[in-house]
């Protein structure tokens, strides 16, 4: 098992399924003639963030991770999404990022220590433990949370829709 396949794919695979999910809450709205920014503005919790910043999050700990393992500068996104198209550029914009990344230089930060910003220090661990202790967490954490969100606010989503389509998988 490489630090790649465990990070990288996994990324891709639920960023898309995220996309996907984001045209089935684009399509609920205009069924039901909701305006979509109470959908991207829904929290689940007061104190929780809303969905379009959910998303966010999840592509930037996607994209992060990604960079810092790589042994990289990850890139500035502004965060200034409100709509759901907005969001699955943003989505987008971390996929091609992703896909750019160097496998091998990827693959070298299992053993880096990678440095990173957490509220207002500076912290460091070793790049395998970064990925599988902190990135993945999180990332699960923001794709699950905006799932969460669409669903408890009507769209009509499941497992599959979150899941997606895994790589390799085809029928035996």
């Amino acid at each position: 098992m490489s630090i790649h396949d465990a990070t990288v794919p996994v990324f891709e695979q639920l960023l898309t399924s995220l996309s996907a999910i984001i045209d089935k809450a684009k399509a609920h709205a205009e069924a039901r003639k909701i305006d979509p920014a109470a959908l991207t503005s829904a929290r689940l919790r007061p104190d929780m963030f809303h969905f379009a910043r959910q998303v966010q999050a999840a592509c930037d700990w996607a994209k992060n991770a990604g960079a810092r393992l790589a042994g990289i500068e990850p890139p500035k996104f502004e965060d200034n999404e409100t709509t759901f198209d907005e969001l699955k550029a943003r989505i987008a914009k971390t996929l091609d990022y992703l896909r750019s990344l160097n496998r091998q230089d990827v693959e070298a930060g299992a053993e880096r220590i990678v440095v990173f910003p957490m509220r207002n220090d500076k912290m460091k661990m070793k790049g395998s433990n970064y990925a599988f202790h902190l990135a993945l967490p999180n990332f699960y954490f923001h794709v699950t949370t905006a799932y969460g969100i669409l669903r408890h606010n009507g769209v009509e989503i499941g497992k599959r829709d979150f899941v997606g389509v895994p790589p390799g998988i085809s029928p035996a």
